[in-house]
């Protein structure tokens, strides 16, 4: 079974068992790990079954080719985003807000830290008008980018400027979280640390939602 309790199946439609289901996880786990040191562009299929210590045709009985095992990891990160969007609804006024803001801060940056190279590549992918990874980012952002945009609504609805929008407020919010979530590690060693980072992110968000100072 995946994360969302459906049976996963090989090339053919066939259930998987317990090894082969183990096989594959390991499969994408050296994708995972290769994607770390190359890029999708270099990915060879007998780079990632040399890591594991199988075929190319065993890599092959699970996944058309690598593009598909990078979508199996992005779309498995993407299962992770609605605990974070359910993080959006509740109280956003003084204190508590911010501290929702932090917390939600925080859960992105871990996120990322978790899956960084299947999503520095589902994003780019997206960027360059992949309709299967563009269909796998919505998926992952849209109802967290709703909430945003709700929560907007709800704090700021009658207050809003001329021609300013909840939605690309909230879209705003989802590119900051989505770039400062990828290149922190940059950004450490230019001395912003990740408090910095996360203190500074949660007042720009709170800010936009609430414009609370």
């Amino acid at each position: 079974m995946n994360e969302l309790g459906k049976a996963v199946v090989d090339q053919t439609g066939r259930a998987l068992g317990p090894r082969a289901l183990a096989t594959r996880e390991r499969l994408l786990e050296a994708t995972l790990a290769e994607l770390s040191v190359s890029s999708l562009r270099d990915l060879k299929v007998t780079d990632l079954v040399k890591r594991v210590g199988t075929s190319p045709a065993t890599f092959y009985q699970y996944f058309r080719d690598v593009e598909e095992a990078v979508l199996q990891l992005a779309t498995r990160a993407s299962h992770e985003m609605p605990a974070i969007a359910e993080l959006i609804d509740g109280d956003w006024s003084g204190a508590v807000g911010l501290d929702r803001a932090r917390a939600i801060t925080s859960a992105f940056i871990e996120h990322w830290d978790r899956h960084r190279a299947a999503l520095r590549i589902r994003n780019t992918a997206s960027d360059e008008g992949d309709l299967r990874f563009l269909a796998i980012r919505d998926e992952a952002m849209t109802p967290m980018l709703t909430a945003v945009s709700r929560q907007i609504v709800r704090y700021r609805g009658s207050s809003l400027a001329a021609g300013e929008h909840p939605g690309a407020a909230a879209a705003a919010i989802g590119a900051i979280l989505e770039r400062l979530a990828s290149y922190h590690t940059e950004l450490e060693t230019m001395g912003v640390t990740r408090e910095n980072l996360v203190e500074t992110v949660a007042r720009i968000v709170r800010k936009t939602i609430t414009d609370e100072s």
